[in-house]
């Protein structure tokens, strides 16, 4: 295959335009893995954390323009990690 299609191949692999983009990112990561064990989880529970991950979201732009923003975040994801347990899941070859 000519180098010219393998380069313009690569070039279509979809990259974060922003930060909060990134971030986005990372927290649809744990909405997935949540809904994947909802029986797990009284509905209760799964409803509030769907409405923190919502919350959050509709911030992440407001949230990245903090100087504190990757501590911020970064506590949230943490939380939600020990929540879902999505980093034992996860291919160490994959991680950021």
């Amino acid at each position: 295959m000519p180098r010219f299609m393998v380069e313009e191949r690569q070039l279509r692999v979809p990259l974060p335009v922003s930060l909060a983009d990134f971030y986005r990112e990372e927290f649809l990561k744990y909405r997935r893995c949540l809904e994947s064990q909802r029986d797990c989880f009284s509905p209760c529970c799964v409803a509030k954390v769907e409405a923190a991950l919502t919350d959050m979201m509709a911030k992440l732009e407001t949230i990245c323009h903090q100087d504190d923003c990757d501590e911020v975040v970064s506590r949230l994801l943490k939380k939600l990690d020990i929540l879902t347990g999505l980093s034992a899941w996860s291919d160490p070859k994959t991680l950021h």
